[in-house]
């Protein structure tokens, strides 16, 4: 994710730089954030950058928080707006602008990794990654390419969407420990992760990926497999609509 962090305080803006930055390693995620010390500097930039989403001061000295915000939506009503304010006296003025949620000074790290939170869980997953050692390198993966992952020994068969595959010295385990146990991984059979994104269907005790693999699934458990799966789009795209009703 790229943020634009917007407060005249520039003791804000490290502060939420750091809270962003450690949120990123902890989760696995990239995050880049670009400061700007005013609302007029910061539209200038937006009219050319592409954020994912504007931690906005409300108040400010020269143009304010809800007048840049509201410059802002006239140019892109989708990007992700969260108000960092003092008061919370301005909400409904606020929330006019389609913001997302705010955060109130001081910032508190369990709120400020709260809102993140539930930002990547609308975000598009793509931009979350682990880093896993191959060969006598590491290698930084995307989650969004990964199709599967098999445990071989005391290694891993990662299948890749392009349809290579890693072998990392790891445990099932300890995978989805570095991937912060994300929804998307299901573990299908004794040792065997799909991603569920590239689920195709079940069928003969098998769960079909889209590049072509089949996986075994535990035959006693197919029901609880194929309803994890079904549960997972169903919550993805009522996610997707919340965000787009929201914007």
């Amino acid at each position: 994710m790229k943020i634009a962090l917007v407060d005249d305080e520039q003791v804000c803006l490290d502060e939420m730089t750091t809270l962003c930055q450690e949120f990123g390693r902890k989760h696995c995620c990239q995050i880049e954030t670009i400061s700007f010390t005013g609302g007029e500097a910061f539209l200038e930039a937006f009219e050319v950058e592409q954020f994912s989403a504007v931690f906005m001061d409300i108040y400010m000295d020269g143009m304010d928080g809800i007048a840049a915000a509201a410059n802002m939506r006239a140019l892109d009503n989708q990007c992700i707006l969260v108000f960092l304010t003092s008061s919370t006296d301005f909400m409904p003025e606020a929330f006019s602008c389609h913001a997302f949620e705010y955060i109130t000074k001081p910032f508190s790290p369990e709120r400020v990794s709260k809102v993140l939170t539930d930002i990547l869980k609308v975000f598009p997953q793509a931009q979350k990654y682990l880093e896993v050692a191959s060969g006598r390198k590491t290698v930084r993966l995307l989650f969004d390419k990964i199709a599967f992952v098999i445990t071989d020994a005391h290694y891993l068969n990662i299948g890749l969407t392009d349809g290579t595959t890693l072998r990392s010295r790891m445990t099932m385990p300890e995978f989805m420990e570095q991937t912060g146990k994300d929804e998307r991984f299901l573990l299908v059979n004794k040792g065997i992760t799909v991603n569920a994104d590239y689920i195709l269907g079940f069928e003969n005790n098998c769960c079909l990926l889209e590049n072509g693999t089949q996986l075994p699934i535990r035959v006693r458990d197919r029901l609880k497999i194929e309803q994890a799966a079904h549960d997972y789009h169903f919550c993805k795209i009522r996610r997707l609509q919340r965000h787009g009703k929201e914007n």
